[in-house]
């Protein structure tokens, strides 16, 4: 009889534990590998090039891998703002109608760079005030890192934030997914830089 009354009493505690606060750990754990992968990717695609390959422009109009990496540091920043400020406004899950994207299509969508987008007046290159490649990827390791930590620990419910972008509305934590496949899309221009048949061999 002692054990059946455990056993019941058990299950009813088990009923009535606290439900999960935040994001799921599942999103939790995805969005931080994806964080990782993306932040990689970046040093990676930029490792042991000299100042002439750094500096490098396929063309007139065309980005050099410098200025890249001051796009992505200070879309870093920029991107978290936007972020953190729908996270510090009310909730407001009604708006959760107008998302239309998955977080696999935000992954997706934001880093394919087939299909072109014009970069807002602030964050292109010359107008970035990063002095030089270092300092930009100084900074992005730095954000990053203090992005990956936020993600780790927080409880705020980043799903019922909703903030609305000219492409269209994302919860929250489809913002941070955004910045990790914003950094890619720039990788990716890296990659074609690097591809340039004039590109220095050293």
């Amino acid at each position: 009889m002692k054990k059946i009354f455990l056993f019941v009493a058990s299950v009813m505690v088990l009923s009535f534990v606290a439900p999960e606060k935040g994001i799921s750990k599942k999103e939790r754990k995805d969005a931080v590998k994806f964080l990782k992968e993306t932040e990689m990717g970046v040093y990676a695609s930029v490792k042991n090039l000299s100042e002439a390959q750094l500096k490098f422009k396929p063309a007139e109009d065309k980005w050099s891998i410098e200025e890249c990496l001051k796009h992505i540091a200070a879309s870093e920043t920029m991107l978290w703002q936007a972020a953190n400020g729908a996270i510090e406004q009310a909730a407001n899950p009604e708006k959760r109608t107008e998302i239309k994207m998955t977080d696999e299509e935000v992954k997706i969508k934001i880093a394919d760079r087939s299909h072109k987008v014009k970069t807002a007046p602030p964050l292109e290159p010359q107008n970035i005030s990063f002095k030089n490649a270092e300092e930009a990827l100084a900074s992005f390791k730095e954000n990053r890192a203090k992005l990956i930590i936020y993600v780790n620990n927080t409880e705020a419910d980043l799903r019922n934030h909703v903030a609305a972008f000219p492409f269209g509305s994302l919860d929250a934590y489809q913002v941070i997914l955004f910045i990790g496949a914003h950094s890619r899309r720039h990788t990716l221009q890296i990659e074609e830089v690097k591809m340039d048949p004039n590109f220095p061999k050293e």
